[in-house]
């Protein structure tokens, strides 16, 4: 994706007063992210240990 076509899927969001729920997307996609990473790291950790 392009900076461009971000900018155009945040512009409606982005109309609120100040940055709420914009950031609050991408605080809830980081915590998925960084749960779903160490789902990864326990699951290949346990097939090592096999």
């Amino acid at each position: 994706m392009s900076p461009e076509t971000l900018m155009m899927l945040a512009a409606p969001i982005s109309n609120e007063s100040g940055p709420g729920v914009f950031l609050r997307i991408v605080l809830i996609a980081a915590v998925v992210g960084v749960v779903l990473l160490a789902w990864a790291i326990a699951r290949a950790s346990r097939n090592n240990h096999r």
